[in-house]
């Protein structure tokens, strides 16, 4: 074909408003009667000598319909893969653009999360439960928005120790002082929240959580973001004491008897404090990869509160073969293999079967379940979309009932201690008065009550 040839082909292509490969440049020339009319259309810039290349070329076709000269995989049709992931992104945005969490839960935990940070991006405040307009923000009323001028918080001089210790691992491409930047960023999201709901409590290994946020979040959804995860999903670790975090630690060993009654005998002597990082931190202190934290936080959010504890008791049946290669008699060694997680974790499979767990043992099938107090965000947010139902305010009343349960515990120990001090025996009159006063304690304190039923029970069945 030749060059007069071309000119007149990309000339007529170019009057009707198409280019060379079937896209509308601009409208027909019925539409265009307002537009100055092109008089010479010749092929003299850039734009228009790649048209006019790209038509001569589509002359020069093979057989098979490629061109002559591209490489085999250029026209080749997409990947089943490729189909799926793209499938499942056009899905992902369309139940963030509904809020269809039941779907985007579902979403979450299949295989390989939510794909990207772009797709994260949409979906975790949607998770969260937050919401468009109810965090302060700059264009809000200066005083309420400013977190800066809020009363300075009792654990700020920790957290500038451990956002100094923070992006160890990654983000492994960025400069010193891009680095710089990013602890100044996590070290403001950690205390314009903390300033904000003052009456949460920091702990070691916070910031290692918040980091992901970060790093996923556009600017604007991190600090709501943040506060609600604290508030609804991980408050029982933001309490005055890690009481309460303990307690949920004694899950792991019910699940492990209800699976692998053996395993369960020879990790007896092993308390499941093992398990404190990982839960504590949602793995983000112990996952070194980037990918694989963002991965985990799909299905973490997406999940009950309770999942992480089902997590870790999945990652410890997983290990049973490992285990009994070390004497049920040296608890400390057990205990140091527990603590580390293996390396592969196999995160998809880690998943897939901890949802399996989860169906096949309900946390309300386990003794240990009971003890669990009733503010718990193990049961506030029993259901998967409970926490994202609930307000900040709601938060905060579910801690402060946390924190009186933990004050009638202190009041408790103290009785008891006192009851074991005067154990020798009493007269009649006497023993009779203490247990009445008791009694009425026991009445006063429902909590009481079930806590020496849970002792009774645990030294009945020992679990």
């Amino acid at each position: 074909m030749t060059s007069r040839q071309v000119r007149s082909v990309v000339r007529a292509a170019a009057e009707e408003g198409f280019s060379s490969v079937g896209v509308r440049l601009k409208p027909p020339a019925s539409a265009r009667h307002l537009e100055t009319p092109d008089d010479d259309f010749l092929p003299s810039t850039p734009h228009e000598r790649f048209t006019a290349d790209t038509c001569a070329r589509s002359w020069q076709m093979e057989s098979n319909g490629r061109m002559a000269d591209d490489p085999p995989h250029r026209h080749a049709a997409p990947s089943p893969e490729e189909s799926h992931r793209a499938a499942k992104r056009a899905k992902i945005l369309e139940t963030c653009r509904w809020k269809d969490v039941d779907q985007l839960r579902a979403l979450s935990v299949s295989d390989a999360g939510l794909i990207s940070d772009e797709l994260r991006r949409q979906a975790w405040p949607v998770l969260l439960g937050c919401a468009d307009g109810s965090w302060p923000t700059a264009g809000e009323d200066e005083k309420a928005a400013s977190w800066q001028s809020l009363p300075r918080h009792r654990d700020e001089d920790q957290v500038r120790l451990d956002v100094d210790r923070s992006f160890i691992y990654y983000p492994n491409d960025q400069s010193v002082a891009e680095l710089d930047r990013r602890k100044g960023e996590l070290s403001s999201l950690i205390t314009e929240v903390l300033r904000r709901q003052p009456y949460l409590c920091y702990f070691q290994g916070y910031h290692d959580i918040c980091q992901v946020l970060l790093l996923v979040l556009d600017p604007p959804q991190r600090a709501q973001a943040v506060a609600r995860l604290s508030a609804l999903r991980i408050r029982d670790y933001m309490l005055p004491t890690l009481a309460p975090a303990l307690s949920q630690l004694r899950l792991i060993p019910a699940l492990i008897h209800a699976v692998n009654p053996r395993l369960w005998r020879h990790l007896a002597q092993t308390q499941p404090f093992f398990a404190l990082s990982g839960t504590l931190t949602m793995y983000a202190h112990d996952i070194q990869e980037y990918g694989d934290i963002a991965r985990l936080f799909d299905a973490l959010l997406a999940r009950e509160a309770v999942f992480s504890v089902y997590m870790f008791a999945r990652i410890v049946l997983r290990r049973a073969d490992e285990l009994f290669d070390t004497p049920d008699d040296e608890p400390e060694m057990l205990h140091s293999i527990l603590s580390k997680l293996p390396k592969p974790l196999d995160l998809e499979s880690l998943i897939s079967t901890t949802v399996e767990l989860f169906d096949a043992h309900p946390p309300e099938s386990l003794p240990a379940w009971s003890s669990i107090s009733s503010n718990s965000v193990l049961k506030t947010a029993r259901l998967p979309n409970a926490a994202a139902r609930q307000s900040l305010a709601d938060g905060e009343i579910f801690f402060q009932r946390q924190v009186q349960e933990l004050q009638w515990a202190e009041r408790r120990e103290k009785l008891l201690a006192a009851l074991w001090k005067y154990r020798k025996p009493v007269s009649t009159v006497g023993l009779a008065v203490l247990v009445g006063v008791f009694s009425y304690y026991m009445r006063r304190s429902p909590s009481t009550a079930a806590w020496f039923s849970a002792i009774w029970r645990g030294s009945k069945k020992g679990i």
